[in-house]
C-alpha cells in the first residue's frame, strides 16, 4: 500500500483546541454543542475553524496554517471570542481541562454522524466513557522519509509534554491519584495510545495496510497514536497534551512542540544519530507522568538513567532556546518554565478542591475563570 505525505517545504504550524461547554448554574456538561456552532458559526468569516466532535457537549477550535506561534494565538483568540460570546448566549461557558471533575457519561449525547454512531458501536462502554479533552498540534516535516525518525525521536519528550499540560485529576467525583487521568482513558479505544517505533516509511504503510485488511481501520484518520503523521496535511500531529484551560499555556505548550519537532528533523537532516528510547520506557514514562505529574522521575534513555522531569526540562528549554528564535516563539518557549512555578492545571484544581473542601463546582468555577480572564499575575 502506498501513502503519500504531502511534505510541508515550511515548519509550518496548526493548533486544535477541544473545549468542553458546561452549564452557567448548575457547571455540570451540557449538551449544547449543536446551538452554540449555529449561533457561533454565521459570526465566523470561516466557519470551517470550528468543528463538532465525538459529543455534543465539546466544540473545537481549530487554527490556521500559521507561521508562528503568534499567528496561531491570534487566529483561535479571534474564533474564541466569538464562540465564548455564542455559548453565553445560551447560558453556556467553555470549560478547558482533560476531564470534566463531576459530570456522568451517561447522560451525554453524540453528536450526529455515522462515523461516531460506528465508534460507539464497536467500542460501547469505553466509548461511552470518553469525556475527555486535549490540545493536538500539527507541525510540518519536509521529507516524508524522516516522519517517522523523528515522531520515535520524540517520544523522549512525551513525558515532558504531558506532565505540564496534565489537567484532569478528578474523574466522576473522585480524585483519581492521577496527574492525567485523560491519558489513560483515552488508550482503552482501539487504535489509540503510544504509537509503534518505525524508522522507515515503509513500515508505516506495511502497518496501515494491515489494519484496513483485517477491518481495524476505515480510514488513515482512525489510527488515533499520541503522535501520528497527518499524510493529507504533511505534518506530525502532537495529540499528548490534556485540554489545556487558558492561552498563555496554550502558547508555551505549542512553542515547546514546535521547537522540539523542528529541533529534531533539523539534526535528522543534518545526519546526526539520534537516541530513541527503547518502548518499554516510552511506556513506562507516560504511566509516571500520567500518575505523578510534575513530581515524576523520568527514564531519559537506553542506559536507564532517571531524572526529575522539572530538572530534565530546564535544560532542554536551554537547549531549545536558538531554535526558538528561529522561530519566532523565545518569549513564549520561556513561559514554559512559568508553569512548573505556578502548578499545572492538575495542581491548582486540587488546591481549590482543598481549599473549598472538596466543592467540584468550584473547580469548574476556576477552569472556567482561567479561560475567561487568563491566569492571575
Amino acid at each position: 500500500m502506498r501513502i503519500d505525505f504531502h511534505a510541508s517545504p515550511r515548519p509550518t504550524l496548526g493548533v486544535e483546541w477541544e473545549l468542553a461547554l458546561v452549564d452557567r448554574g448548575s457547571r455540570d456538561l451540557v449538551n449544547r454543542a449543536h446551538d452554540v456552532l449555529e449561533t457561533a458559526r454565521g459570526r465566523l468569516e470561516d466557519p470551517k475553524v470550528l468543528h463538532a466532535e465525538l459529543l455534543r457537549n465539546t466544540v473545537e477550535l481549530v487554527s490556521g496554517v500559521a507561521t508562528d506561534v503568534a499567528g496561531a494565538m491570534a487566529d483561535l483568540r479571534s474564533t474564541y471570542d466569538v464562540v465564548a460570546a455564542a455559548a453565553a448566549e445560551h447560558d453556556t461557558d467553555l470549560f478547558g481541562a482533560g476531564t470534566h471533575p463531576f459530570a456522568s457519561w451517561s447522560t451525554q449525547l453524540l453528536s450526529p454522524g455515522h462515523r461516531y454512531q460506528e465508534l460507539i458501536d464497536r467500542t460501547q462502554w469505553w466509548g461511552r466513557q470518553m469525556l475527555i479533552w486535549g490540545v493536538h498540534v500539527h507541525v510540518g516535516l519536509p521529507e516524508q522519509s524522516r516522519v517517522m525518525p523523528v515522531l520515535s525521536a520524540l517520544l523522549t519528550y512525551y513525558p515532558h509534554l504531558q506532565a505540564l499540560s496534565a489537567s484532569s485529576p478528578v474523574w466522576a467525583g473522585t480524585d483519581t491519584g492521577y496527574a492525567s487521568n485523560r491519558a489513560l482513558m483515552f488508550q482503552q479505544l482501539p487504535t489509540a495510545g503510544l504509537p509503534f517505533q518505525f524508522q522507515r516509511w515503509e513500515e508505516f504503510e506495511a502497518f496501515a495496510q494491515d489494519q484496513l485488511t483485517t477491518g481495524v481501520i476505515d480510514d488513515l484518520s482512525e489510527i488515533r497514536w499520541d503522535l501520528r503523521p497527518a499524510c493529507h496535511l504533511g505534518t506530525i500531529e502532537n495529540r499528548i497534551c490534556d485540554g489545556v484551560s487558558n492561552f498563555t499555556e496554550l502558547a508555551a505548550l505549542t512553542a515547546l512542540v514546535h521547537c522540539l519537532v523542528v529541533d529534531v528533523d533539523t539534526r535528522l537532516a543534518a545526519g546526526e544519530t539520534i537516541d530513541v528510547l527503547p518502548p518499554w520506557h516510552v511506556q513506562e514514562n507516560k504511566w509516571r507522568t500520567a500518575r505523578y505529574g510534575l513530581d515524576s522521575i523520568i527514564i531519559l534513555d537506553a542506559a536507564s538513567r532517571e531524572r526529575l522531569v522539572t530538572d530534565d526540562l530546564d535544560d532542554l528549554l536551554e537547549r531549545l532556546e536558538p531554535v526558538a528564535r528561529r522561530l519566532d516563539c523565545v518569549d513564549e518557549l520561556r513561559s514554559v518554565a512559568d508553569i512548573p512555578r505556578r502548578g499545572a492545571s492538575y495542581q491548582r484544581q486540587r488546591q481549590v478542591a482543598a481549599a473549598t473542601s472538596g466543592d467540584l463546582v468550584a473547580v469548574v468555577d476556576s477552569v472556567v475563570r482561567e479561560l475567561r480572564d487568563g491566569l492571575p499575575d
